[in-house]
């Protein structure tokens, strides 16, 4: 099941309207629509203001929905990368996710690995807020992460942690593709 469906089927079970979802997330609701329909990836930050308003963790709609005390993920078992941008539209796709941790239901944290794709002049990518806390540690690559006011230039190597609920984004410096490992924490 795509996340659009599970968003949809969160939304029939608490018995909740496209209109109250969207206006309590604070998006579009013609957004909501499409991300229902499968016409568009949810971006994590859209995300993780409809698992907010649903009353579930953001991996509930990427999940496998398998209940297992530990999970292992080998390296080349991974499912493939998600494309999405910060907009949740197709006009110029920024981030590609790969959640690590898709068959733990009942998870705390949520693990992606995430390539930040070189930005193109087209992109309007928005800034993400919500509540709870992100870390993130540079696998590969440059990125620079605006939080609030504040701008950071992290190499590989180099990690950041910070409240979600400030206004925040990430992309990739030099023109090239970054890797991170981004652990988000949503208060449920």
């Amino acid at each position: 099941m795509k996340p659009g469906e599970k968003i949809k089927l969160q939304r029939d079970i608490k018995e909740l309207t496209l209109s109250e979802v969207a206006q309590n997330a604070q998006i579009e609701e013609k957004l909501l629509v499409d991300i229902e329909k499968g016409e568009v990836d949810p971006p994590l930050g859209i995300l993780i203001k409809l698992a907010k308003v649903l009353g579930v963790r953001p991996g509930t709609f990427l999940d496998d929905q398998q209940e297992k005390g530990v999970v292992v993920t080998k390296k080349g078992e991974e499912k493939s990368l998600s494309k999405m941008n910060a907009s949740g539209n197709h006009e110029v796709e920024n981030l590609a996710y790969l959640s690590l941790a898709r068959q733990k239901s009942n998870r705390n944290m949520d693990p992606f690995l995430i390539e930040v794709l070189p930005d193109h002049e087209s992109s309007r990518q928005t800034f993400s807020a919500h509540e709870g806390e992100e870390f993130i540690y540079v696998l590969k690559g440059s990125i620079e992460v605006i939080y609030g006011k504040e701008v950071y230039h992290l190499e590989t190597g180099d990690s950041i942690y910070y409240d979600s609920i400030i206004d925040h984004r990430v992309k990739s410096l030099n023109n090239d593709k970054a890797l991170v490992l981004a652990v988000v924490y949503l208060p449920v």
